[in-house]
């Protein structure tokens, strides 16, 4: 594990995972650190699955990945030299979507020799770091999210069709630029490089100088942690308040991970 300025992951060990105060603990400590991480562990996926419905409402499947056979809801993202992945790009996931996503429950199966970490950015720390000035000038905006490269799969599908019906189907959302935990309470930044395509009110040349200052602000070290995997390592993280991106220095070789998205945060609606 590697730790940079904004220490913000946290590594547990010999953790009850069927214990459900065990759950409210892990939960608290996710709040906090943002990035949560379980070495050596063995999962089925309906035992990662038991594990990631302690926290939410389980997403459906993907609507372009494929899943684990007999397990709908758990993606299979497998990876080499014929099958490249996408999310090699700092993104949160599925901020297209009106409701995006709580959380995510990675666990790395197969992992190549070297290469194939994964970097989290901490949202809070890339507010916080803000000028005083910057953070006046986008506290009321909003910004549009669309599907980025997922346009690709789409027409690699179906062509234009696909493409059609995908956006009939799954759209864009609007989000403000500046969020606020639900909690915390704490400010964050919500935009990512992957798909926020626009910012509201401004026109096309002010709403890319303006994302683009943002995009590199977001993605400098400071506000990074790394994760080498090792087979049999889990992570789970707050998707509303980090962002990630999956190293693809390892192809052609091979990488197979079992990822669950927590789609909706059972403590905060009951709260």
């Amino acid at each position: 594990f590697f730790f940079f300025k904004q220490k913000t992951a946290y590594e547990i060990r010999n953790c009850d995972w069927s214990s459900d105060v065990c759950s409210s603990d892990l939960y608290h400590l996710l709040m906090r650190h943002l990035v949560i991480v379980f070495p050596g562990q063995r999962l089925t996926p309906a035992a990662q699955l038991d594990f990631a419905q302690r926290f939410g409402e389980l997403d459906a499947p993907h609507h372009v990945y494929p899943h684990v056979p007999g397990h709908e809801r758990v993606v299979l993202l497998e990876n080499d030299g014929s099958r490249p992945p996408n999310t090699d790009v700092w993104h949160s996931d599925l901020t297209f979507k009106e409701d995006p996503p709580f959380a995510s429950v990675l666990y790395a199966k197969v992992v190549p020799e070297t290469g194939g970490d994964t970097l989290w950015a901490s949202m809070y720390a890339a507010y916080d770091a803000l000028p005083a000035g910057m953070k006046s000038d986008i506290a009321t905006l909003s910004a549009v999210h669309a599907m980025g490269s997922y346009w690709n799969e789409y027409h690699a599908a179906g062509g234009s069709d696909a493409i059609r019906e995908a956006m009939r189907r799954l759209g864009a959302a609007v989000h403000p630029v500046v969020g606020t935990h639900p909690v915390t309470g704490r400010a964050f930044l919500y935009v990512n490089r992957h798909f926020t395509t626009h910012v509201l009110g401004m026109t096309s040349a002010e709403s890319q100088r303006l994302l683009a200052y943002l995009f590199d602000h977001i993605e400098q070290p400071d506000f990074q942690v790394r994760l080498r995997w090792r087979p049999g390592t889990v992570a789970m993280w707050d998707n509303r308040v980090t962002m990630h991106y999956a190293v693809a220095d390892y192809l052609p070789q091979y990488r197979c991970m079992n990822r669950i998205t927590v789609v909706r945060d059972t403590r905060t609606a009951a709260a």
